[in-house]
């Protein structure tokens, strides 16, 4: 979610000390989901976003940036403050965050969390190769399932993320940053769960979850193979 927030949260983002981080994001969250947001707000807003996760909030087939189009709303808002607060990471905001001084309000990161939550999630998604397919049908309902729901819809309530419909190589890269530590919470989490798998379990398991659950016909993007949507059995 980071990358695919960094047009917005280049300028949201504050720097602060790993002990200071949990706290304070912690504190923010919760004053931020009792907030009533504004979706005609959160639409102005998302304006800024457009130039990486274009004007459906579908990001990169290449995965480079995420799909945010449809993710929950608490999943989405969490994701924010936790960037503004350093408890996210990417090279990519990173780079640019010293450079801004601007710092929107709580009530900002809660309308374009709740206006995006409400954007349609019918865009193109970027698959995999079809040959491990039903590998990652096999490792998602042993590892993922019980968490994420049969077909990887997340639970908003819970805060779970929706994780069908996601670009299958931004999953893959999810995932080996959780092993590596490259994302802490996720890591804390997800780590000593996703470790034992290997590459063609990792491969397979995000092509399953990218042809989950799509909402319209589309052209596959080059190099994939077999589109088609899987249906819940």
């Amino acid at each position: 979610m980071k990358s695919a927030l960094a047009c917005l949260l280049a300028t949201t983002v504050l720097f602060t000390t790993p002990a200071s981080a949990a706290p304070r994001a912690s504190r923010d969250f919760n004053t931020a989901i009792k907030l009533k947001a504004d979706a005609e707000r959160g639409e102005g807003i998302f304006t800024h976003c457009v130039a990486c996760h274009g004007a459906d909030g579908g990001g990169q087939a290449t995965g480079s940036v995420p799909r945010i189009a449809g993710q929950h709303y608490r999943v989405l808002l969490r994701q924010l403050v936790d960037f503004r607060h350093g408890k996210r990471w990417d090279p990519r905001m990173e780079g640019v965050a010293t450079s801004h001084t601007v710092v929107l309000e709580l009530q900002d990161l809660a309308d374009v969390a709740f206006f995006i939550s409400n954007m349609p999630r019918d865009g193109a998604r970027g698959v995999g190769d079809g040959e491990d397919v039903e590998l990652g049908e096999q490792v998602y309902a042993a590892r993922c399932a019980s968490c994420h729901g049969a077909q990887g819809g997340g639970d908003d309530a819970r805060g779970i993320p929706r994780i069908s419909g996601q670009h299958a190589a931004y999953l893959s890269r999810q995932i080996y940053d959780a092993v590596d530590g490259r994302r802490p919470e996720l890591s804390r989490t997800h780590g000593k769960l996703l470790a034992p798998l290997d590459f063609q379990q990792i491969k397979g398991l995000a092509d399953w979850l990218s042809r989950v659950e799509w909402q319209a016909p589309h052209s596959p993007p080059d190099g994939s193979a077999d589109a088609e949507p899987i249906k819940a059995r």
